[in-house]
C-alpha cells in the first residue's frame, strides 16, 4: 500500500507521508518530536485527533485501527518534561487499574461458570484438584467458587513476579487474599494455599525494600506458618504421608524463614533472625543440584527443568528423581485423555440445552437414568426441565402423560431445527444460482446440501443459463473441498445434514442466553488466565526458583554476623614486616578477622572466655596451629597467605 498523507498542526506544522497500516501512536510521537525539535523527547509531545487524545496503549495498535485515514488532521501540543512526565505516570496507573479492574471480572464470571455447574460456554474446564491429581468438591458452591476465584489470581499474581513486577503483583494477592476471604474458614483452613499467597504477599514486599511493610509482614509470616502446619501436620508429617521421601515444601521453606529473618532483624530481634538464616541457607544447600546428578537425567533426554526439578524434591537422589519424572509422564498422559473426555462431555451437554436456572445436564445422573433402561435424549431432557432432580425426572419418565409430552416436545423442536437447517441449505445453493423451487425440491428429496448439489449439478449440466456455466464448472472443480468444508462447519449448526435424535442441540432459550453471556465476557483475559493455568499441576507452587534467596542468604549473613572475637596486636619493633589486609573466615566463631602477616609475630589476645591457645596469622585450622606447635621457632613451615594458593583460599 502506498504512502498516505497526514496533516500536523500545532507544535510542528506540516505534512506527513506514511502508512497507517504499519504507523503507531509512538512512531508518529517520535517523528513530531523530531521534527519539532523538541528537546524534551516524544514524551513532551501530546497528540489530539478528533476530539480525543491518542494513548500508546501497548505500542501495536496501528493508526487506522484508531480511525485515522488519508488527509487526517492531528494536533500535536508541546508540554514540559515533567509535565510529559506525569502524563505518562498519571497514563500508566490509569492502564494498570483499567487492566486489575479486567482480570477481577474476568476471574469472577470464570469461576461463577465453572464452579456451579452453569452451562458450558468454552471448550475447556476449570477444576479443583488435590496433591494427588483428583478432582474434589469443597463446601458449597460459594466455596468452589470463591477459592477457583483465589487460585486464579493467585496464578496471575505469580506470573507478575517472574516478571518483576512485584507492585502489580501485590493488589492481584490483596484481591485473591480477598476472594479466599468469603470462603468458610473450616474448609479452606486444611489447604495450604492461603498460607503460600501470604508468603508471596511478604516477598512482594521484600522485593519492593519498603520497610513501612515490617509490622504487617510479620504478622502475615506468622499466619502462614501456623497455616502450613495446619495443613502439612506437625513437622510436615502428613506430607511425608502423601509425598513419601518427597520434599516438594523444601523451597517454600526456604522462603519463609529467610522473610523471618530479615523481620526479625529489623525488629531488633538478633539471636531469631541469626537462627532463622541458619535454618534458610541450610535448606538453599539441600537445594543446589549437583552437576553430575543434572547431567545424568538430561542424558537421559529429560529437559534441564524438569531434571532439576526432580532432583530438588527428591533430596537429589537420582534414582527417585527418575522415578519421579516418570511417575510424571503418566500422570500428563492420563490428564490429556481426561481432558479430551472433558471435551467430549461438553459438546454433549451443549447438546442436551440449559436448565431454567442455566445449568448443564448432569451427565452422571443422566447415566444412571439410562442405565435403568430409558432413553438418553428422553432422560437428559427429564433432567434440564427438572434441574438435574433425580428424582422428579425419573417421575416424570415413569408417568405417561408427561412421557408423552416430553417426547412431543422433542420432536417439535426437532422438527423446528431440520426445518431451519433446511432454510440455511436451501438458501446457500440458491446463492450459487440455482432456481429456488429446484433447490427446494431437491434438499427435500435427498436429504443433505451435499447430495442435493451433486443433482443440481448433474440436472444443469447440459442446461445451464448462459453466464452460468463458469459458475457450475467451478463449484464442480471446487466441490470436493467445498462440501466438505460445508459438511464439517455445519455439525454445530445442522445446516450441511440431518440433526440426527442424538444431536440434540440447546434450545433456543438456551442460545440466546449464551449468546447474551458472550457479549458481557472478557475474552482476550480470559484467554490470559487459561493460558497462564495451562500446564500447572500439583506442585507447581513450590516451584521456586531460589536465586534470589540465595544472594539474600549471604547478604543478610554479612549483616547478622556477630564482632570478631580474635584481636591480634602486632609489634612493629621486630620489623621487618609486610602487612596484608584481608578477611578470613573464623571457622569457630562464625564471624569474619581482619589479619595482617608479618614474619614475627609477638602477641595474639582473644576476645573470649575459654582459654584458647596462640595460633599463627589467624589461620584457625588443625593444620597452622599443629604446625606452630611443632616447630615454634621456624615460621617458613606454615603456607605464606600472600602467596597465590592462600590468597585463593
Amino acid at each position: 500500500m502506498g504512502s498516505e498523507k497526514l496533516r500536523v498542526g500545532g507544535a510542528w506544522n506540516g505534512v506527513l507521508e506514511l502508512n497507517f497500516e504499519e504507523w503507531t501512536v509512538p512512531m508518529l510521537r517520535e517523528e513530531v518530536a523530531k521534527r519539532s525539535g523538541c528537546s524534551d523527547g516524544p514524551q513532551a509531545i501530546n497528540l489530539i485527533s478528533s476530539g480525543k487524545v491518542l494513548k500508546d496503549g501497548d505500542g501495536a495498535e496501528k493508526l487506522s485501527q484508531l480511525g485515522l485515514r488519508n488527509n487526517s488532521k492531528v494536533m500535536a501540543t508541546r508540554v514540559s518534561a515533567d509535565q510529559g512526565k506525569l502524563k505518562q505516570e498519571f497514563l500508566a496507573e490509569e492502564e494498570r487499574c483499567k487492566r486489575l479492574s479486567r482480570l477481577k471480572s474476568a476471574t469472577t464470571l470464570l469461576a461463577q461458570r465453572h464452579a456451579d455447574g452453569s452451562f458450558p460456554i468454552e471448550d475447556f474446564n476449570l477444576e479443583l484438584e488435590n496433591q494427588s491429581g483428583e478432582t474434589v468438591k469443597l463446601g458449597s458452591e460459594t466455596d468452589q467458587r470463591s477459592i477457583m476465584m483465589g487460585l486464579m489470581l493467585h496464578t496471575n499474581a505469580k506470573h507478575l513476579i517472574k516478571k518483576h513486577k512485584y507492585r502489580d503483583a501485590l493488589e492481584v494477592l490483596t484481591m485473591g487474599e480477598e476472594a479466599f476471604s468469603l470462603c468458610d474458614p473450616r474448609v479452606i483452613e486444611m489447604v495450604d494455599n492461603v498460607s503460600i499467597l501470604q508468603i508471596d504477599m511478604v516477598w512482594c514486599y521484600f522485593m519492593l525494600h519498603d520497610i513501612s511493610w515490617l509490622t504487617e509482614a510479620g504478622v502475615r509470616l506468622a499466619k502462614a506458618r501456623e497455616g502450613l502446619e495446619r495443613a502439612y501436620g506437625k513437622e510436615a508429617i502428613r506430607m511425608r504421608l502423601i509425598q513419601g521421601q518427597r520434599f516438594p515444601e523444601l523451597a517454600l521453606y526456604l522462603r519463609l524463614e529467610l522473610l523471618e529473618a530479615v523481620v526479625a532483624y529489623h525488629s531488633g530481634q538478633f539471636e531469631k533472625s541469626r537462627d532463622a538464616l541458619s535454618a534458610a541457607q541450610m535448606k538453599y544447600s539441600k537445594l543446589q543440584v549437583p552437576d553430575e546428578a543434572l547431567s545424568l537425567l538430561m542424558g537421559m533426554g529429560y529437559k534441564e527443568s524438569d531434571a532439576k526439578r526432580a532432583l530438588r524434591m527428591n533430596n537429589q537422589d537420582v534414582e527417585s528423581a527418575v522415578d519421579f519424572l516418570v511417575e510424571e509422564k503418566s500422570k500428563k498422559a492420563i490428564e490429556r485423555q481426561k481432558n479430551l473426555q472433558r471435551q467430549k462431555e461438553i459438546l454433549e451437554q451443549k447438546r442436551y440445552g440449559i436448565t431454567p436456572l442455566k445449568k448443564a445436564v448432569d451427565l452422571q445422573k443422566l447415566k444412571e437414568l439410562v442405565f435403568v433402561g430409558f432413553e438418553k435424549t428422553l432422560a437428559a431432557e427429564a433432567l434440564r426441565r427438572n434441574e438435574n432432580d433425580t428424582q422428579k425426572a425419573l417421575d416424570d419418565l415413569t408417568n405417561p402423560t408427561t412421557n408423552a409430552a416430553i417426547q412431543a416436545e422433542l420432536q417439535l423442536r426437532k422438527s423446528k431445527r431440520l426445518r431451519q437447517a433446511e432454510e440455511v441449505a436451501i438458501q446457500a445453493l440458491a446463492s450459487m444460482g440455482f432456481p429456488r423451487t429446484a433447490v427446494a425440491e431437491a434438499i427435500r428429496r435427498f436429504g443433505t446440501k451435499e447430495r442435493a448439489l451433486n443433482y443440481l449439478l448433474g440436472r444443469n449440466q447440459n442446461e445451464a443459463p448462459a453466464g452460468a456455466g463458469s459458475l457450475a464448472s467451478d463449484v464442480a472443480v471446487g466441490s470436493g473441498s467445498s462440501e466438505n468444508n460445508a459438511a464439517s462447519s455445519s455439525a454445530g449448526t445442522g445446516a450441511g445434514h440431518a440433526v440426527g435424535p442424538d444431536e440434540e442441540e440447546a434450545d433456543d432459550g438456551g442460545e440466546e442466553n449464551t449468546k447474551k453471556e458472550e457479549e458481557q465476557r472478557d475474552f482476550e483475559m480470559e484467554d490470559e488466565i487459561k493460558a497462564e493455568l495451562q500446564g500447572r499441576d500439583a506442585f507447581s507452587d513450590y516451584e521456586i526458583d531460589v536465586t534470589k534467596e540465595g544472594e539474600a542468604i549471604r547478604a543478610c549473613f554479612s549483616r547478622t554476623s556477630p564482632e570478631p572475637k580474635y584481636k591480634i596486636e602486632f609489634h612493629p619493633e621486630d620489623a621487618p614486616f609486610r602487612p596484608i589486609i584481608g578477611c578470613i573466615p573464623d571457622k569457630r566463631g562464625g564471624g569474619y578477622m581482619n589479619s595482617c602477616h608479618q614474619k614475627k609475630l609477638r602477641q595474639i589476645h582473644v576476645e573470649d572466655d575459654k582459654v584458647v591457645q596462640d595460633y599463627i596469622l589467624g589461620v584457625y585450622d588443625a593444620e597452622a596451629t599443629e604446625a606452630y606447635d611443632q616447630n615454634r621457632s621456624d615460621i617458613s613451615t606454615l603456607e605464606d597467605p600472600c602467596s597465590n594458593d592462600a590468597s585463593q583460599r
